[in-house]
């Protein structure tokens, strides 16, 4: 069974929206596994499609591997209830946007808007290929950043954990989402 059959079970489609859209989820069950780096070249192919102002791409994914210093040292800024999972997780990925853009220097007022774009390409591209993708807020944004000797044009956005998914991903609880009333306001 596949991350997105298990999505199926509990998300209904009525609309007909791309499966991979609707059955992206985050579980944390990983194997712990070493996967090649190269499981992660389409992620990023996915990502750098991602729409953004100027077509500038203010995203820039820093990544670690399993067993190496830097995973390490990622590990080390997350919080326990984080470690506690990730430990099994193959990468530990760093999701940075560039405040500014290249072309003139001047702020980028969706830095963070065009950078979410690329997370979430980067996401389902990752579910479709029945990987654990799982984004995180729950680590030392401060450290992260001097860890990256980042300036301040820079801004971390999130921790990224991308895995090998286990059976028991089938058992954890696929989260639901607010009606769409809930969402999609009309003006009147």
């Amino acid at each position: 069974m596949t991350i997105q059959d298990t999505a199926k079970n509990v998300r209904k489609n009525p609309e007909g929206v791309l499966d991979s859209i609707i059955y992206r989820w985050s579980p944390r069950s990983m194997s712990g596994a070493s996967l090649p780096e190269d499981v992660l070249t389409p992620l990023f192919e996915a990502a750098k499609y991602a729409p953004s102002a100027f077509n500038a791409q203010p995203e820039q994914f820093y990544y670690s591997k399993k067993d190496s210093k830097s995973f390490v040292e990622l590990f080390n800024l997350l919080t326990p209830s984080n470690q506690s999972w990730c430990k099994n997780a193959s990468f530990l990925i760093l999701l940075v946007s560039k405040i500014s853009f290249e072309h003139n220097g001047k702020l980028d007022k969706t830095h963070s808007f065009d950078t979410g774009a690329a997370w979430e390409a980067f996401a389902i591209e990752g579910t479709k290929r029945n990987l654990v993708v799982h984004g995180m807020s729950g680590f030392d944004y401060a450290k992260a950043k001097e860890y990256l000797k980042l300036g301040d044009d820079f801004s971390i956005e999130c921790m990224i954990a991308v895995g090998e998914p286990t059976s028991e991903a089938e058992n954890e609880e696929v989260s639901l989402r607010k009606p769409l009333r809930e969402i999609a306001v009309p003006l009147k």
